[in-house]
């Protein structure tokens, strides 16, 4: 059996459609089916079925693809113990993470690997977490940075693990002229019950966790007015249309005039940042973006406070 074409199999194990497998690997959806009709030819068996306008694996392409993420798993292994054998680290790593995590952590890690690792390619990807663990898991990315809210837990698949990274506070955002926002202590949740809120589109952790602080420690059901995934856009809404909102630190800018920063005053809120790989040896290369990756969290300053034990490994864009 030919491992690429396993990885088609296993490709449309996760992705469900030939037209999504065609993307992810840049082939035509015809040139798909024709190596997965050959790979049929090869084990003597029926992988794919008609189900309704698409086609399904059969039970005996389930079986197969399972065996295929074992085997393609184990081929990944001896190339990475093949690549440490050498005193030079080289290899392509490919990471990806929510916005705020590209643009302070990604980004300054990939730059500080340049001179000292000229043989390891760093490749960018800014992917929703949800988009991009599926993309973990095939292999298509290796590393990925996600978010949890206190509170508000991800799931956790199989096959990977989830390494705390950093932990940052929570911050009250509201325009300059809001009657709180005037220099003084925290502001209480509960005091914002009649403002317009902005947040990430519902389904999102921001979404939950926003409407979630509210319900738990105000009291109401806040008046989402607006919706939207970038963290800058959120910022502007509360700039120039009044809204205000609930960001991760690593979201805001260091001085704007035209916002104010204010803590919680009825709890103290954060997100947990996680390092996600998938199980098993780290190639060099990827060790190598691990062990920057976390100089470079640590040149951000202590996390607001200790990484909850239940959060080591158990083996949308930002905010």
């Amino acid at each position: 059996m030919d491992l690429r074409r396993l990885r088609f199999l296993r490709e449309f194990e996760v992705r469900g459609t030939l037209g999504a497998v065609a993307t992810a690997l840049d082939y035509s959806p015809s040139a798909v089916s024709q190596q997965l009709a050959i790979l049929e030819k090869e084990v003597g068996a029926k992988l794919l079925e008609k189900a309704g306008r698409g086609v399904r694996l059969t039970d005996a392409g389930r079986i197969l693809a399972g065996h295929a993420g074992v085997l393609l798993a184990a081929a990944d292994a001896a190339a990475a113990d093949l690549a440490s054998r050498t005193d030079f680290v080289r290899g392509t790593v490919r990471v990806s993470g929510l916005q705020s995590a590209a643009r302070r952590l990604l980004v300054p890690a990939v730059a500080r690997l340049a001179v000292p690792y000229p043989g390891i390619r760093a490749e960018v990807r800014e992917l929703e977490v949800e988009d991009a663990l599926p993309e973990l898991r095939l292999g298509s990315v290796d590393l990925l940075i996600s978010d949890e809210y206190d509170g508000h837990p991800r799931p956790r698949p199989a096959g990977l693990t989830f390494d705390p990274l950093y932990v940052e506070p929570l911050m009250l955002v509201l325009p300059s002229a809001h009657p709180l926002a005037a220099p003084g202590g925290p502001v209480a949740i509960a005091a914002l019950r009649d403002e317009a809120w902005v947040a990430s589109e519902p389904g999102s952790g921001h979404h939950t966790m926003v409407v979630g602080t509210c319900r738990s420690l105000g009291g109401f059901d806040p008046d989402l007015r607006h919706h939207c995934y970038d963290a800058e856009v959120q910022l502007e809404l509360v700039r120039q249309a009044g809204a205000v909102g609930l960001l991760p630190k690593l979201t805001l800018p260091d001085a704007d005039p035209a916002v104010a920063y204010r803590e919680v005053a009825e709890k103290d809120l954060a997100r947990r940042l996680f390092v996600v790989t998938r199980e098993g040896r780290d190639t060099p290369a990827l060790a190598t973006f691990l062990s920057t990756l976390r100089d470079v969290a640590s040149s951000l300053g202590d996390s607001q406070r200790e990484a909850d034990p239940r959060d080591a490994p158990a083996g949308r864009a930002d905010p």
